[in-house]
């Protein structure tokens, strides 16, 4: 034998091919139990036919298939009763009736059953193969809205749940503040420390007024009230507007913020209050992270049909693997250079969701230690969606 040979590394076995999926065919006419047999294996799946209703039922709670081909029409057991029990078996099972008498009443009577669908013989491979390929598909979808159902109802438990949490501390801490409050006394220190706690107080129950302002925003926001109305909206007039009500905190923070934007040079068509919401909460989030004597620039423009605006800082920046979180409710970002602020969480989750209605897009591009810039992205001239009950 040649040494090469005997050396050679011996071929890695190929990966098993995943079992094909159990079709069940039920009918008492050989020939048919045959034919749809050979269609259905040529689809390439594993076929299992019974010539009685009370096999076939017995087949199916045994193999569990997606799908099942029943006659209508067979000596025992009818169709219409194994449709009955094979859906009391596993309602998502889909069911295709075959018959040699088809008429009007008893297709109007398989699909009251729970039948998918009807199909009178003779039939071709073809005719076959369509109805199966459709009934799988509905199958498929209806198995994924479902399983998006489920995962809808986790998120919003764990949103709930996260939310009372949320409520829940800042109404402890009041309450044990108050306790305190009622046990002072009148001793020397007395007033200086019910001055203490009442501010705690007051700076709680503001934790808990933002938290629920930004709840009901985003609750707006996603039912699409935010962006319902629209009409042509100056983004420069706006956004000075916005910097306006920052002249005191900016000032106090020793920084500057400016808007490159002059009125009249961006006009989209959108919901004026969406966008207050939108770029004030960027413009806030830019002056909390921001480091004093720092800056934050509102810029913009147009290019290829979409008008742009950035709101740039000079901040502690965002570290990588926190990026990709940035617009999860109730994300904050931890571990940088930045002091620990106030917030709830859902301000970025409400950009995200303001502009993606508004039917544009929004990024971040950051550097740890030197800032960040959020840039919005809106269509141009974006038409006003139909209103409840207009005609088209």
């Amino acid at each position: 034998m040649n040494p090469e040979t005997r050396s050679a590394t011996p071929p890695a076995p190929a990966a098993a091919a995943p079992p094909a999926e159990v079709m069940v065919v039920i009918d008492d006419d050989y020939a048919m139990r045959l034919s749809c047999r050979q269609i259905l294996t040529k689809m390439g799946y594993r076929v299992e036919v019974f010539e009685d209703g009370a096999a076939g039922l017995d087949g199916v709670a045994r193999s569990k298939p997606p799908l099942v081909v029943v006659d209508l029409k067979m000596p025992g057991i009818s169709g219409q009763e194994v449709i009955a029990r094979v859906h009391e078996l596993d309602p998502e099972i889909v069911i295709i009736v075959i018959t040699g008498y088809a008429t009007i009443a008893t297709a109007v009577e398989a699909m009251k059953s729970g039948a998918y669908d009807f199909l009178p013989k003779p039939f071709t491979p073809d005719e076959l193969r369509l109805i199966v390929g459709r009934g799988l598909e509905r199958r498929r979808l209806q198995q994924e809205a479902r399983r998006l159902q489920l995962e809808r109802e986790l998120l919003k438990r764990k949103f709930i749940t996260f939310v009372s949490h949320q409520l829940k501390t800042p109404l402890v801490a009041i309450h044990q503040y108050l306790d305190v409050l009622l046990r002072l006394g009148d001793s020397p220190t007395a007033a200086e420390k019910r001055d203490e706690w009442l501010g705690r107080c007051i700076k709680r129950t503001e934790e808990m007024q933002d938290l629920i302002r930004d709840w009901l925003t985003l609750a707006q926001a996603e039912g699409g009230a935010l962006t319902r109305h629209r009409e042509p909206v100056d983004l420069g007039h706006l956004l000075q507007q916005i910097a306006l009500t920052y002249e005191g905190l900016v000032s106090s923070s020793e920084l500057a913020l400016q808007c490159a934007i002059e009125p009249g040079a961006l006009v989209v068509q959108a919901d004026r209050q969406a966008l207050s919401v939108l770029f004030d909460n960027l413009i806030t989030n830019a002056i909390k992270y921001n480091r004093p004597g720092g800056s934050i620039t509102v810029y913009g423009g147009e290019d290829a049909g979409e008008i742009r605006v950035s709101v740039t800082d000079t901040g502690y920046g965002i570290p990588e693997d926190a990026r990709p979180y940035l617009f999860d409710e109730f994300f904050r970002v931890g571990g940088t250079a930045a002091p620990r602020t106030s917030g709830t969480g859902l301000g970025l989750p409400i950009c995200r969701r303001i502009v993606t209605e508004l039917g544009g897009t929004i990024e971040v591009t950051s550097e740890t230690g030197s800032g960040s810039t959020f840039t919005v992205r809106l269509p141009v001239g974006s038409a006003t969606p139909p209103q409840p009950g207009a005609q088209g």
